[in-house]
């Protein structure tokens, strides 16, 4: 069936297309950040922007988008994906040691600025169960936001997720509540709660335990085929069916897709699965935070400034002052309480869903939840800003140093790429002397066969750079290339040596010539294999001939010695301009 080129969906994937490929890498450029980047696009496209003119300048149909509705199950995906990339960099062994945090500080957190905010409703007019459902609504904070910000691993991030993960868990609970205080629901409601609470735990107990039976042998089966898109396809049906699974229990989706994240990270599978949805994550978020920018009107912003200023304001403070002096009680300094405590100021997409049930339970009125919605709206488009204040302020509490946000240092460890032979060789020695290591390989029998024998060594395809980033080699002690090919060795380890201009690079070279090649891309050392074999050769001919093994070494280890500065000066050289003629234009040409 022809689609005409007219059709809703076209424009609004230009709309969408357009501000990930052109727009917000100019606002990179100008080192604005992507969250601002996408909802100043939604504000601008939306129907009080552009949008508005159409009447006026048809033409516009094509740049802005029609149906704002069509585009929200994409932005409720892209929540989904952020919820399993999350799941996918925690165990559930990490989320036991952080149970303090998550069920300590969270619930406090949330009751404690929820009644605050709900008093303080009160006071200025609302009845009490609108100022309840106000306050358990602005005290939520977007997952969305302040995760890709701040991430996972850091203090400040570790703080962060704990509230916010513990945020997400209660959703489901705060909605129902919410129902059940609606002036018809009577005792049926405190009923339904407890049902769906049943419900939901049992299916989170079943797709745990089907999780640990299903997930390594269908990954394995994905693995073994090589075919980036089959892996990708199992990917997406894992979050898929388990957002559905807790859908269909009475949960919240991301609920399940953390759950199916968390089963994942258990397995060898975790990175390869992380670095080949990536994409669909950012894209899918980018149009999360498209219908936040639509959602604003300048218009009424401009007749109610002043309101909504003192709302903003205010939700911002007292979240970030209950955070701060929960953190700090908890043992927290100073710097990484007051940076997570503003981070979770502004209010969260979640907030948008519990003022919708709050309006439909007829707890507050349509033009209340409108305002409060306004609110949310301009809080969320303020979370860059309120990180960046964070980060400020978090220095100089701290006396300028730096390392409250950055990543926690563990020890070094050299990474092997490629477990074949060679591979294997390497760490053998590596083990021998003590050195700690990581093996990536993209074969998983050979990671399942290496995780047998007590191998350090993960399930990867170093083919896609994004693998390649998610290694952390500028930290690491070196980096050994192994793989038996090429044109993917010197195009790693050139991507390798500028993002990491320190690190020792030891390379696996077929012959001079590849290793001239690999040393002209930034190499350490590179080993070919055909003069070693003949070196080898050379000491077992010497010994056989009776001569002693302390010379024969040592000419072996200057022979050695002597061929590889002759590669690296013939890549040197081959490196520098020269003068050579075209064959049909008779320029000179530097090459």
């Amino acid at each position: 069936m022809a689609i005409g080129l007219d059709n809703p969906g076209f424009s609004d994937a230009l709309v969408i297309l357009g501000a990930a490929g052109l727009v917000i890498p100019a606002f990179a450029r100008f080192k604005v950040s992507p969250v601002i980047g996408f909802i100043l696009v939604g504000l601008l496209v939306g129907p009080a922007g552009l949008g508005s003119q159409i009447d006026r300048a048809p033409w516009l149909y094509y740049i802005t988008i029609s149906d704002p509705d069509s585009i929200e199950p994409f932005a409720e995906f892209g929540i989904v994906l952020l919820l399993f990339s999350i799941g996918l960099e925690l165990s559930f062994k990490r989320l036991w040691a952080m149970r303090r945090l998550v069920f300590g500080i969270g619930p406090a957190e949330l009751l404690g600025s929820a009644l605050i905010i709900g008093i303080t409703l009160h006071y200025v007019g609302q009845d009490w169960p609108g100022a309840i459902g106000l306050g358990l609504a602005l005290t939520l904070s977007s997952t969305a936001l302040v995760l890709p910000l701040v991430g996972t691993t850091s203090a400040v991030g570790r703080g962060a997720f704990a509230m916010l993960l513990f945020e997400d868990l209660a959703l489901v609970p705060i909605i129902f509540a919410l129902g059940a205080f609606a002036p018809s629901a009577g005792e049926s409601g405190l009923g339904e709660i407890g049902i769906v609470a049943l419900r939901g735990g049992l299916t989170v107990v079943a797709m745990y335990i089907g999780g640990r039976l299903v997930l390594p042998r269908l990954f394995a089966q994905a693995a073994r085929t090589k075919s980036p898109e089959l892996f990708l396809a199992a990917s997406l049906l894992v979050v898929i069916v388990a957002s559905v699974g807790t859908t269909a229990a009475g949960l919240s989706p991301i609920v399940g897709a953390l759950l199916a994240g968390l089963l994942i990270a258990e397995t060898e599978y975790h990175t390869e699965v992380e670095v080949i949805t990536a994409p669909f994550k950012g894209l899918a978020l980018g149009v999360f935070l498209i219908t936040v920018g639509m959602s604003l009107d300048l218009r009424l912003i401009a007749r109610n400034w002043s309101e909504l200023l003192i709302a903003v304001l205010g939700v911002v403070t007292v979240k970030a002052i209950v955070t701060y002096l929960l953190l700090r009680v908890a043992n927290a300094r100073r710097g990484t309480a007051a940076e997570i405590g503003l981070l979770m100021g502004s209010p969260s997409e979640t907030t948008l869903i519990v003022l919708a049930t709050a309006a439909q339970a007829q707890l507050i009125q349509a033009s209340t939840a409108a305002f409060w919605q306004t609110v949310t709206a301009i809080g969320l488009t303020l979370t860059p800003l309120l990180a960046a204040a964070g980060t400020a302020i978090s220095k100089r509490l701290e006396g300028g140093t730096e390392s409250v946000a950055g990543p926690p240092k563990e020890g070094r460890h050299a990474v092997i790429i490629g477990f074949g032979r060679v591979g294997r060789l390497v760490a053998e020695l590596l083990d021998v002397h003590q050195q700690p290591y990581l093996a990536v390989e993209a074969d998983i029998d050979v990671v399942k066969t290496a995780r047998a024998a007590g191998r350090s060594i993960m399930y990867g395809d170093v083919v896609r750079p994004e693998l390649v980033d998610r290694l952390d080699l500028p930290h690491a002690s070196a980096l050994i290339l192994t793989m038996d090919d090429p044109v993917l060795t010197v195009r790693i380890a050139r991507r390798v040596r500028a993002l990491a201009p320190e690190l020792p690079i030891i390379a696996r070279a077929r012959d001079a010539t590849h290793a001239a090649e690999l040393y002209r891309a930034g190499v350490t050392d590179a080993v070919p294999e055909t003069l070693e074999s003949s070196l080898q050769l050379s000491e077992a001919v010497l010994v056989d001939l009776g001569v002693a093994m302390g010379p024969v070494i040592a000419s072996i280890h200057e022979k050695r010695d002597q061929l590889r500065q002759t590669i690296r000066q013939e890549a040197k050289l081959s490196r520098e301009p020269r003068i050579r003629r075209l064959p049909r234009k008779g320029e000179l040409d530097l090459i």
